[in-house]
């Protein structure tokens, strides 16, 4: 993997800038002038994202969530402006698109919250011109659902004697092994199982079944990882949910996008909850919390350059 900070310093070179977008906005009418209209705005969008997760990550925990929400949202918006030149269309769009559950002050839990999502704002913006999904299939999304979608959280689960994903394969192979306790966790005989994930692979060459699992081998190794395979960004494993109640089959950028909009209402307006939290450490969930924030400074960076490399992959080879 090119390493995200490479990606980002090429980018936020003016001239860079304008060729990427020109290049981006192929499919448009007007292209040289909308990527020069754009260039500055985009270059912004991305210095501002990493200043906010550089920020973030050399800050107290108190406050980081609102640094890396923010920090994640020029990103976003930085490469939703490769795709839609003239973004933000309205001011509608402006808004986050999210709720946060309003929250009984004794014995709440975190990993108990949910978040509802909007018609309108950032957020179904951004699952529908970055991810395909109009309407985002989901009304409501839970914080335990999401903190299970993570690999890098794995062993922390693991230390709870809970197992929410299982290790399948590694980065770059052409082989997965499903063992037949994911099928057993899906309730899915094999074909069955193989007809679900096949959308998200590529061209599947063989399907044998050895003893203990499932072993597919494919015509290429897994690089889209808008759906329910996940890569650990540090042992770069690929994972995948352990049973059909931990299936989030929807891009990791937009679980970190509704976590840390959950976390950053929390940490400004439950002031109380979030300041005990992170002073106390008395709830089980700190560790999952404080990893989180950890993983989301490197990884949310990480994904959306491996988004925008695509664009210009032929042109840095």
């Amino acid at each position: 993997m090119i390493p995200y900070e490479d990606i980002y310093s090429f980018l936020t070179a003016e001239e860079n800038a304008q060729k990427y977008l020109e290049k981006s906005y192929q499919s448009q009418d007007d292209t040289k002038t909308k990527s020069y209209q754009n260039s500055s705005a985009f270059i912004h969008y991305i210095n501002n994202g990493i200043s906010f997760m550089e920020s973030s990550q050399s800050s107290n925990i108190l406050v980081q969530p609102v640094l890396s929400f923010y920090g994640m949202m020029h990103l976003l918006k930085g490469w939703l402006l490769t795709k839609r030149p003239d973004y933000p269309e309205t001011t509608a769009v402006l808004a986050h698109g999210l709720t946060a559950r309003k929250r009984k002050r004794k014995d709440y839990r975190f990993i108990e919250d949910e978040v509802k999502i909007q018609q309108q704002g950032l957020f179904p913006y951004v699952s529908r011109y970055l991810f395909s999904h109009h309407p985002f299939p989901l009304n409501r999304v839970s914080m335990q659902l999401l903190l299970r979608s993570i690999p890098e959280l794995s062993t922390i689960w693991n230390f709870n004697k809970e197992n929410p994903m299982v290790i399948i394969g590694e980065k770059g192979s052409k082989q997965l092994y499903f063992p037949d306790s994911i099928l057993d966790g899906f309730h899915l005989k094999e074909t069955t199982f193989v007809e679900r994930i096949r959308p998200f692979l590529p061209p599947i060459e063989d399907i044998q079944q050895k003893e203990g699992g499932l072993e597919l081998y494919l015509t290429g190794s897994v690089t889209d990882w808008n759906g329910p395979f996940r890569y650990h960004l540090y042992n770069e494993c690929i994972y995948f949910p352990a049973a059909r109640a931990d299936y989030f089959p929807y891009s990791e950028i937009l679980v970190h996008y509704l976590l840390l909009f959950n976390l950053s209402m929390i940490c400004r307006y439950e002031t109380e909850w979030w300041g005990e939290l992170i002073q106390m450490k008395t709830n089980r969930e700190y560790p999952l919390i404080q990893q989180f924030l950890k993983i989301t400074q490197q990884k949310t960076p990480a994904l959306i350059s491996q988004c925008l490399l695509q664009n210009f992959q032929g042109e840095t080879k």
